[in-house]
């Protein structure tokens, strides 16, 4: 097996402080959160960024200016920021991010019910994201958060709308109205993958450790973070995301898996930049 990637999801749109105190918002909790999960073993950083108040937004600005902070406090960090947002915003708003030319950025796979909301991507859509990254040179993390979305991207990128091989995935499970976080499900995702691709899961919610453990010992990648689970077990929650981080890695060195560095996980990641 490679040596496992961990991603570290540090803020996402949706928790909030009420839910964790620790959930970071300004500028220096997001480099605080950053640095723990780094300096845990995380290799990449999905980003997120809020307004001091907590509210989401795709503001480029803000963005380059987390980024950036980011960059120096962990250096050699992948970052990953998002292109998802939050529900609710328009496409234009969401691809912001784009503009400051990462080596990465999520590519969300198609509508899906999330919570009591709506996560709009359509075709069009999904064509203008493809059309972006394809533009920029940005490699995507494709995100699925149900079963057919793997199919979408997939035909798309046969029909070159998106970029194609080497090919990354994340593999997002348990959110409320999408796929659950079960062995079975994704079994059948990595299964259907194209060879050479990378993969990723995350797991949401209760579903964050099983999903973890599941892709140390498929030989896949594992996503943690405040974005998709608060707790570091039943009724305590994790004080930091460096604290999520450091349960993968015990989890991995308990299965037989090493740890990979920025470095490796460029290599891995077939990132050329």
């Amino acid at each position: 097996m490679e040596k496992l990637i961990i991603t570290a999801a540090i803020c996402g749109a949706e928790v909030t402080k009420e839910h964790n105190p620790a959930v970071p918002y300004t500028v220096e909790e997001m480099v605080r959160e950053a640095k723990s999960a780094f300096e845990a073993g995380a290799a990449v950083i999905h980003v997120h960024v809020r307004w001091d108040d907590g509210t989401p937004t795709q503001d480029k600005e803000r963005f380059r200016v987390v980024l950036d902070a980011i960059k120096e406090a962990c250096p050699g960090v992948i970052l990953i920021p998002s292109t998802g947002g939050a529900t609710g915003m328009t496409p234009e708003e969401r691809l912001q991010p784009t503009e400051l030319f990462p080596e990465m950025a999520t590519l969300d796979c198609g509508t899906c019910n999330f919570g009591d909301d709506i996560f709009v991507n359509d075709m069009p859509t999904m064509r203008a994201f493809g059309k972006r990254m394809l533009e920029n040179n940005i490699k995507p993390e494709y995100e699925c958060f149900e079963i057919g979305h793997l199919d979408t991207v997939l035909n798309m990128a046969a029909k070159g709308l998106v970029p194609a091989a080497p090919m990354q995935f994340n593999f997002v499970l348990g959110v409320n109205g999408c796929t659950p976080a079960t062995l079975g499900n994704l079994d059948y995702l990595v299964n259907k993958i194209p060879a050479g691709s990378t993969w990723t899961v995350t797991g949401v919610g209760r579903g964050a450790w099983p999903m973890a453990a599941a892709g140390i010992v498929m030989g896949g990648n594992v996503r943690v973070g405040f974005e998709d689970n608060i707790y570091l077990e039943r009724g305590h929650k994790a004080a930091s995301n460096g604290e999520l981080v450091a349960k993968v890695v015990a989890l991995a060195k308990l299965l037989g898996r090493e740890i990979a560095t920025p470095d490796e996980a460029r290599k891995i990641l077939s990132l050329t930049k």
